[in-house]
């Protein structure tokens, strides 16, 4: 069964994707909740008219997304962490903490965007994340954790 996705699905793809799925999940899962259309002649169509009138748009959100990632890039972030005398952490650093640093900083990131390379940071040092600011604009931020 071919849809046509009108919001990212985790592990399947972005919005206004075309994909194939097997004929059960579309019915029972992906078109009762929204998250997808079925692709008829028809509805290919107006996907279609919908991506040429929008294509001019997302050039624009591109390069915005393209600025906002080369002032990001350069930037290094420090958070402050209680900590014991051997230098872990009590409890972990998340996205939130990092997307309150970048606020200070003037940069209005959603913490969702931000993932970090392991599941919990638990000691002192320095790390990088990966900031998703725009379906094709990645970029890595830089940031250390000091004890407070």
């Amino acid at each position: 069964m071919e849809i046509i996705l009108l919001q990212d699905v985790n592990k399947l793809g972005q919005k206004d994707d075309m994909v194939k799925v097997k004929s059960g999940y579309g019915r029972n899962y992906l078109i009762p909740r929204g998250y997808a259309v079925a692709a008829t002649p028809s509805a290919k169509k107006m996907h279609a008219e919908n991506l040429k009138q929008r294509a001019h748009k997302e050039e624009k959100i591109k390069a915005e997304a393209q600025d906002l990632a080369t002032k990001i890039s350069g930037l290094k972030i420090v958070v402050g962490a209680k900590t014991s005398t051997s230098g872990k952490i009590f409890g972990s650093v998340n996205t939130i903490q990092i997307a309150e640093a970048l606020k200070e900083k003037g940069f209005e990131i959603d913490r969702k965007s931000i993932s970090l390379p392991e599941d919990q940071i638990k000691e002192v040092g320095k790390y990088k994340a990966t900031i998703k600011l725009h379906r094709e604009v990645k970029v890595d931020l830089e940031f250390e954790i000091v004890a407070e």
